[in-house]
């Protein structure tokens, strides 16, 4: 049985009425597109957000701009178990590390990024990188709250229609 949603999004585009939407959402594009970070790692990274917080349209989107980039279906199939994958690098793995312990909630009586973590994300970028791979965290973050919320339709594209 296929099940087909006529309906676009949620919500309307909220651009649409914060107009201001547009200038943070192209701030934060250019805050990360310094090249101090692959940009292939910072899809890695959103991808992985979007699986932790369960959202179609952030996992899709994402998935779209690694197959763009030409990564291989195994590396974007195994994101959601990088862990114990052989297709990542030494840094994918501490900026994967890095969102999944910001995203998630911390053990019991510990930090949610522990020094450990962080010496280990540092070790992997100098400070440009550091502060670039942080924003892009909170950038994704801030999307997941438009996502979560607003529902827009899956696309494999920003040109695609995902808001009704």
């Amino acid at each position: 049985m296929t099940h087909t949603n006529t309906s676009l999004s949620r919500m309307p585009n909220p651009a649409d009425f914060v107009p201001e939407l547009n200038d943070i959402s192209a701030a934060l594009f250019r805050a990360t597109g310094n090249r101090s970070v692959p940009r292939t790692t910072m899809s890695l990274v959103h991808l992985r957000a979007g699986q932790i917080v369960g959202n179609t349209y952030l996992t899709v989107l994402n998935t779209g701009f690694l197959r763009k980039a030409g990564e291989s279906e195994e590396r974007i199939t195994a994101v959601s178990s990088w862990q114990d994958a052989p297709w990542f690098t030494a840094a994918e793995r501490a900026a994967l590390a890095l969102v999944e312990a910001t995203l998630q909630p911390a053990p019991h009586g510990r930090e949610r990024v522990p020094d450990e973590l962080y010496a280990e994300v540092a070790a992997h970028y100098d400070e440009k990188a550091l502060a670039t791979l942080t924003i892009a965290i909170g950038q994704i973050n801030f999307f997941i709250a438009l996502a979560v919320i607003g529902k827009p339709q899956p696309v494999g594209s920003l040109a695609d229609e995902q808001w009704g």
